[in-house]
Order: C-alpha cells, then structure tokens, then sequence
C-alpha cells in the first residue's frame, strides 16, 4: 500500500510519516511540500534519511498535484494552520482559502481520478464560536472548566465537546475553510465511491513544531519561556486561565494505520481530551519548575475568535477505532523544553 502525504515536511506531516515508517516498514511513503515554513527542509532531510520519497509541489496548483505519482491514499496534513490567518496581517484571507480550500479539492480532484481513499486532518476550529465563547465557566486550580451546575449547549460535557457540537458560524476564516473541506471531501466521497476519514484534531504539540503562538502555544510557550522571551496572557481578564488540551501527531499513527484499513469513513475528534489539558498559568507553572522564573505580562483585552475553554472529547474514536492518546502533557512538554534547550534559535528560525 502507497500513501501520499501532503504538508510532509511540516510539524504534523513528518511526524506522522516518520512514526507510520517506523511502525509498518511495509507502508510505502511519499509526500509533497511547497518548503515555504521555516524548517521544513530540514525535515525533508529527514525523511530521506528514513526512505521517504519526498516531492516539491504546490497545493494549490492543480498542475503540481495532477504530476504525482499515483497513491492508495491522501493524507491532506497541508494547511495554513492559524485561527487569526487572513486578519492577521501576516497572510491574506485569498492565501488562506487556496491553501486551506482550493488546496483540499485539488486533492480530491486526485483521488477521483486516482480511485484514492482520502484522510483530511481537520481541527477543533470547526466548532461554533459564540456558543464555546458564552460557556458557563468556573475557576478552580487556576483554569477555567465548564459549570457542572450549569445547563451545557448539546454536544459538550465535562469530558469536552463532541462531535455533535453546532458547527454554525461564526467559526472564524479558518474555521470555515476546514469546515468546508470537511463537507466538500464526504461528497466526493458520496458521489464517486473512495473512502474519506475526517479527523479532527486538538492542539497538536511536540519537538520541532515551527510557528507562532496561535498556531503552537505549548511549544512556542515553552521555548519562549526557556529563552526568557515576552509572554503574556491575552484576554479573559489577563489571567491566563483559558484551557486547550494537546496531543502529540505520532500518536495518530496507530489510528491512521487503521483507517487505511478501512473502506468505511467518517468524522472523529482526535486529541489529548480532559487529561492533556492544561491553561497557560498551569502551563506557566510547569515551566517555572522546568527552568527557573520568568515574568508573564497581562493584557486583558479580547482577541478575535479566542474562547475560554476548548477541549474535545475523543469518546467516539475510542469506541469506533480503538484509539486514545498514548503520551502525556508532561512528556510532551519535556520533550519541547528539551529541544528548546538544544536549539535556543528555534524560535528566531520560526519567525523568520
């Protein structure tokens, strides 16, 4: 069996190539990537170094993707991965949907002509704004958690929000352009007969992961932390007691080796869930054991499309695939810290 893997050489593509390659040699690997973010040829290297063919092309040319090599399946791991890309100022609304969109039909277009299945790594950002943003929130341990008093919108618990949540907008940009991969990917799946898995992930998080703070925050949090680099808690009155939970991309391997398995498809949330959870101050605290003190500024202001709490619940994969998360927050984060120590211009690399 061949799998084709687009983004390969970002954080979240080469990891997972490099964990599929050491699980199941027998798995052929290939992938594609346009080099663009900081770092990726040094994954390129990488994979070589492991036996993974990797080829240069554009996702959003439909020229590039029609000159592949045939695959059994896609991996789409490509993306401009920023709930602020296109109103950030750093990437242009027209960018985001040719990466994030125009990129994800292309590589349908693929598969139809191809007879590949298609997995999609999709994200949390497909879930409502407003209803997550007015959740009923309590304080304890210095992170916020849903009121268990309070009556919770359909589709969310305690354990986190499930995939039944509204997924009405506003969702930001972002949101929307995976959102509509989703639905686009299930009705070539409908009208042309290939298999289509649809994962949707939480915050992914791990050594070598290039970006900035609304793309990574464990790890930009830890290596900003480690090099006494600025770091403040935006919103939610600056106390830094907003929640995500993470999960570390290998560990998609065991799932994903399943689904390419399977003809049968779906959506699932894929992620850490209530026990790799952490808030910034809690975060903070880590790292203060980890490395020493280091101040946090406050900056009490909203910014666009943040919400207090966002975990999922990732019960439906379990019982469907089998799966759950196998590496801890604490063995993530220290596996960050120890390349932040190893490499104290990472950061200055990302932002470049």
């Amino acid at each position: 069996m061949k799998l084709l893997i687009s983004g390969i050489c970002g954080f979240a593509g080469s990891a997972i190539a490099t964990a599929l390659r050491e699980s199941d040699p027998s798995l052929k690997i290939e992938g594609f990537d346009n080099f663009v973010r900081p770092g990726s040829e040094s994954n390129r290297r990488k994979l070589q170094g492991l036996g993974v063919k990797v080829w240069h092309a554009d996702l959003r040319l439909a020229s590039d993707i029609e000159a592949l090599p045939s695959a059994d399946w896609v991996l789409d791991a490509a993306a401009l991965p920023s709930v602020l890309a296109g109103v950030d100022g750093k990437s242009s609304s027209r960018q985001l949907l040719e990466h994030n969109l125009l990129g994800t039909i292309n590589l349908l277009e693929y598969c139809k002509a191809r007879r590949a299945g298609f997995i999609l790594l999709s994200t949390s950002r497909v879930y409502s704004i407003p209803p997550l943003a007015t959740l009923p929130m309590t304080v304890a341990d210095d992170a916020y958690h849903p009121d268990p008093a309070a009556v919770l919108p359909e589709g969310l618990s305690p354990q986190g929000v499930r995939e039944s949540f509204s997924s009405s907008p506003p969702l930001s940009l972002y949101g929307t352009t995976k959102f509509a991969s989703e639905m686009l990917a299930l009705e070539y799946a409908s009208t042309y007969g290939f298999p289509v898995h649809i994962n949707r992930c939480g915050v992914l998080a791990g050594a070598g992961q290039f970006g900035r703070a609304e793309q990574g925050i464990f790890s930009f949090w830890v290596h900003s932390w480690c090099q006494r680099k600025p770091l403040r808690y935006i919103g939610f009155n600056g106390h830094g007691f907003q929640v995500r939970d993470c999960l570390h991309p290998r560990d998609l391997a065991p799932l994903l080796r399943k689904q390419l398995a399977s003809q049968s498809g779906g959506i699932v949330n894929i992620a850490g869930g209530a026990a790799n959870a952490l808030s910034l101050t809690q975060l903070s605290r880590w790292c203060r054991d980890r490395f020493g003190p280091h101040d946090v500024t406050s900056d009490p202001q909203p910014r666009a499309f943040d919400v207090p709490w966002l975990v999922l619940d990732a019960g439906q994969a379990r019982q469907a695939w089998d799966w759950q998360p196998m590496t801890p927050v604490t063995e993530i984060l220290e596996e960050i810290a120890r390349q932040a120590e190893a490499d104290p211009a990472w950061l200055d690399l990302c932002d470049s």
